[in-house]
């Protein structure tokens, strides 16, 4: 004969987990994730920094040579660093002012209630998903003498038009770059913008109005002041973007002409790859990071407890 228990009667505590078997259970699956990332990252990294207190021949097989601070010195009065350095801090003040008003203005723009907007948000996006191999290629043909833009300034303004070395050009060659890395970001900055506008309370733009607000003024006083962390992370991310950019200058410029396009990574890709400075392009490097560190750190400096998480 089966004991029936009433419903209401306590049930018998389930047996306790082992101490420690969650958080080994979750090192276990950390695990994979841990060796990639050390394996990609951080032992890369470290071998990095010691060859940066090294001289590299160009024999592998060679011991390297320890020579202290003798790469960090040459650093120090290297005039191409300097020159470099500027270029790529021009660059970061070129991209990333356009970038944040520019993605905000757009997020503001397809954040309304009209029809179709939806296609609009794509058409905004669809450039971060063009590869920036086909954008620079793209680019670099829109700029020639005798590519599309000049084509239209002739037909335009006519046959005495002199065409515009857009890429020849050491005045113009760095904002045509500057150009592409806009074109390819901004709808990637105006999603991360979208995300903060529809988590604003509709009802906060409503009693805005009621006290006068209407129009632009709405947004300067509820808008920046509610998407202040997302202005941060957006001005962050970008300047660390902007910061590391080679790709648009390897692929349309190279460096040229006369190095007013050469930034910090394309010298670091320089030194190690053309020069065979394996050793002080590693140096190079090791003050890109505690720049892109720096700008990190910025992050959290002005977002404090109201950043994003």
């Amino acid at each position: 004969m089966t004991r029936s228990f009433p419903q209401d009667s306590p049930r018998p505590p389930a047996a306790a987990s082992a101490p420690g078997t969650g958080a080994r259970s979750a090192w276990g699956f950390l695990a994979p994730a841990l060796l990639l990332l050390a394996l990609s990252v951080l032992i890369p990294a470290a071998m990095a920094l010691l060859m940066s207190f090294t001289q590299s021949g160009l024999d592998v097989n060679e011991p390297l040579q320890f020579i202290g601070l003798a790469n960090l010195r040459r650093l120090l009065v290297d005039p191409m660093f300097f020159r470099v350095s500027g270029t790529t801090f021009l660059y970061l003040v070129g991209v990333v002012p356009p970038i944040v008003l520019g993605a905000l203005a757009l997020a503001v723009l397809v954040n309304q209630s009209l029809p179709g907007i939806h296609w609009f948000r794509a058409a905004f996006y669809t450039p971060v998903l063009v590869s920036i191999v086909v954008a620079a290629i793209a680019f670099r043909w829109l700029y020639a003498e005798n590519g599309l833009i000049n084509g239209w300034l002739v037909a335009l303004l006519g046959e005495r038009f002199s065409p515009i070395a857009f890429l020849s050009s050491p005045a113009l060659a760095l904002p045509s770059v500057m150009l592409v890395t806009l074109w390819k970001g901004l709808g990637y900055y105006m999603v991360i913008f979208l995300a903060g506008l529809q988590g604003i309370p509709t009802d906060l733009y409503e009693a805005a109005e009621l006290d006068g607000s209407t129009g632009w003024r709405k947004h300067l006083d509820i808008t920046l002041p509610l998407l202040r962390p997302y202005l941060t992370l957006v001005a962050v991310i970008s300047a660390i973007a902007a910061t590391k950019v080679f790709e648009e200058v390897y692929l349309m410029t190279q460096g040229g002409p006369a190095d007013s396009t050469r930034t910090l990574v394309y010298y670091v890709y320089d030194q190690a790859f053309a020069e065979l400075e394996i050793s002080y392009a590693c140096t190079v490097g090791l003050a890109l990071f505690l720049a892109v560190l720096l700008l990190s750190l910025l992050r959290y400096l002005f977002a404090g407890d109201r950043g994003l998480t």
